[in-house]
């Protein structure tokens, strides 16, 4: 608790108990005083406020209403009405305060990811007068590293800055930057991403990135500005506001003057009843809740380690009815895996894989460096392999060596088929890597082929089905990939449809497409899932369009890793880049980031959105449900001080426990 709360608690407790001691006291001379240090312990801050907005010209605000409006009380007598006004404003203010230094919370956590300090080692000449260097340690800040600096970090410290690991290994705990507790093991060679903190061994980083560039100093930048992009339904409940107070202000001095004027009644009694309507019409509970449910929703989005931009973007992301995936990296693991070895006739599939893992042990393609993974992984005895001689590559199919006195020639279908060799049929989808030898006679014998392919992720198929639980049914595959290996892989998820072999422009004009419902005829081709027959060009997504061409609702986001899809996430209308840890060009891009590598929490931070913008439009409907009904009982005569100090500080305070269910998003 903060020491401003304590005080605030302080202060309406003695100010309850003197109003409470003179709603009780039945000596009239003790009351009024007992209720005056009441009133000025509670409200001598609001007041003070009030006071100043005159000053300025700038008081239509809810310190004058509410000064206003116990001011008026006090002139009819209505002593307890008036200390109840400023005593219970005060315990709104109270739980306002301390609602927004709740949701505070998780983006405060978030922005103690920033180093103090970094630990900077220098090479010094040895004072003994010997021309040897010794390296000493210098305490620095972040921002005075430079790219090329070796900077020392001990277990239990913050990385300071992006940097590759020169010497030791350790474990990284990421939690702050990407929600996942497990930590990440690293070794020499590794990236380590600041932000990050660094759990068992000593590293020795050489710096990459100075500190302006880093992951950590975007990652701050990025929520420190988040608030600064208003929802639409935040820019409108401002707006209402600026003329809404002007207005029931006016129609409170109406409803003073007038009847009076007009012979109905006593100017008091009419003064007393506009005093209520002023305290009923304090917009508060809208100017507080809606845009406090908006960051209580981005302050649970970060604690999933997913950053939102702005409460715009979070109420884009709640009616999204498309969704668009790139492929690789996203939807996939964005490597090469080996998915089957099929060895010929009389072959063991041992030999097969150790020819095939010798042959492309020179190569630097990432086929070549998933069969020798493989093989490392697979073969009894992987250091039994050896190295072959004469390596050549074959350019547009394959290689050819020699290992352990044969010819061996590893490669694709035209490969096999220069060698006068037949290519066999094979049901699974990927890159097929022959593997045939030259005999003695000159010949050329078959061993097998090994299927390389780039596997789904595991939760990607569960992903797409829950996000068609939540409602979304269109989900729309982009890939550069050949039409046979993206129908495989949009077969085996779910998706609606998937479109193949484009090229970075024509996915930008295949989101143009789906979003505007219009038809794009690019060269490459439109595939539909579930067996549909291709297409030639874009046609409409059927859930982001009508039948009759016309646009619906929904928006469309697109998902991708940030790296390659930069152009696609700024043109959707909520770019999402996924295992964005450490990407410069998601951070940039996207409108949400979501730091894990992990895709399930599109489902996540969607559910978020909902929620968050189903509690503002709750606090909306009941807020001015509330003070439009009491306000005309009060009007009329049928409405207390006390319903009205209800109506504007309950329901403010309602509203804004309310509010608080964003931060507790499941």
């Amino acid at each position: 608790m903060t020491k401003k709360q304590k005080k605030d608690i302080i202060r309406i407790s003695a100010a309850g108990v003197l109003f409470a001691c003179g709603y009780v006291w039945s000596d009239t001379s003790l009351r009024l005083p007992l209720f005056i240090a009441a009133y000025i312990i509670a409200g001598y801050d609001t007041i003070y406020e009030a006071v100043m907005g005159i000053i300025h010209v700038q008081f239509l605000d809810e310190n004058f209403l509410m000064t206003i409006a116990s001011i008026g009380a006090i002139y009819c007598g209505e002593y307890p009405e008036a200390v109840a006004v400023m005593l219970f404003y005060k315990v709104g203010e109270f739980f306002e305060h301390y609602a927004v230094n709740s949701s505070r919370k998780s983006i405060a956590d978030l922005m103690d990811i920033k180093a103090e300090y970094a630990t900077k080692l220098v090479d010094v000449s040895d004072e003994s007068g010997s021309s040897s260097q010794v390296t000493v340690e210098m305490t620095v800040e972040p921002e005075e590293l430079v790219p090329g600096d070796l900077i020392l970090i001990k277990p239990g410290e913050k990385v300071p800055v992006d940097g590759i690991i020169r010497t030791g290994s350790s474990s990284l705990d990421t939690a702050a930057l990407t929600g996942e507790s497990m930590p990440q093991d690293v070794i020499v060679g590794d990236e380590v991403t600041s932000g990050t903190i660094n759990l068992t061994g000593a590293l020795h980083v050489e710096v990459t990135k100075p500190f302006e560039d880093s992951t950590v100093a975007k990652v701050l930048d990025l929520v420190e500005n988040a608030s600064s992009r208003k929802a639409p339904v935040e820019a409108f409940i401002t707006k209402f506001a600026r003329y809404y107070t002007p207005i029931v202000v006016c129609l409170a001095l109406l409803l003073a003057v007038i009847p009076p004027l007009a012979g109905f009644g006593h100017f008091t009694d009419w003064l007393y009843r506009a005093m209520i309507f002023l305290v009923i019409s304090c917009p508060c509970a809208l100017v507080i809740s809606v845009p406090l449910s908006l960051f209580a929703g981005i302050g649970s989005a970060s604690r999933e380690g997913i950053l939102v931009k702005g409460s715009n973007y979070l109420e884009a992301l709640a009616s999204v009815e498309t969704f668009a995936f790139d492929k690789t990296g996203t939807l996939t693991h964005g490597r090469f895996t080996v998915s089957k070895v099929v060895p010929a006739a009389g072959i063991e599939a041992s030999k097969l894989i150790e020819i095939a893992t010798a042959a492309e042990s020179l190569s630097n393609h990432p086929i070549a460096k998933s069969i020798v993974a493989y093989g490392k992984d697979h073969l009894a005895s992987a250091g039994s392999v050896g190295t072959p001689e004469n390596y050549e590559e074959i350019s547009g199919k394959g290689i050819s060596c020699i290992y352990k006195g044969n010819n061996v020639y590893c490669g694709n279908d035209k490969l096999i088929r220069d060698l006068d060799l037949s290519v066999p049929e094979e049901s699974e989808i990927g890159s097929l890597v022959h593997v045939a030898i030259k005999l003695s006679n000159d010949e050329y014998r078959y061993l097998g082929h090994i299927v390389v392919a780039d596997t789904p992720r595991e939760n990607s198929a569960e992903t797409i089905s829950a996000l068609k639980a939540l409602g979304i049914e269109n989900t729309i595959m982009l890939t550069g990939d050949k039409r046979e290996v993206a129908e495989a892989v949009s077969n085996s998820l779910g998706l609606s449809k998937v479109y193949s072999e484009l090229l970075p422009g024509d996915k930008v004009e295949a989101i143009e497409a789906a979003m505007t419902g219009r038809s794009a005829t690019p060269s490459y081709t439109s595939t539909a899932n579930a067996g549909a027959s291709a297409t030639s060009g874009i046609t409409a997504n059927a859930g982001v369009s009508t039948a009759s061409g016309k646009k619906s609702r929904g928006h469309l986001a697109f998902v991708g890793d940030g790296i390659n899809d930069a152009p696609v996430l700024a043109r959707a209308d909520v770019g999402i880049a996924m295992g964005a840890f450490g990407s410069d060009a998601a951070i940039e891009a996207a409108d949400v980031v979501i730091m894990a590598d992990d895709i399930s929490k599109l489902v996540t931070v969607t559910k978020i959105a909902r929620k968050t913008l189903r509690i503002c439009k709750e606090n909306v409907v009941f807020a001015l449900a509330v003070k439009f009904a009491i306000m005309a009982l009060g009007a009329v005569g049928l409405a207390s001080m006390w319903a009205a100090v209800f109506a504007d500080v309950g329901v403010a305070v309602i509203a804004i426990l309310n509010a608080l269910r964003a931060m507790r998003i499941r």
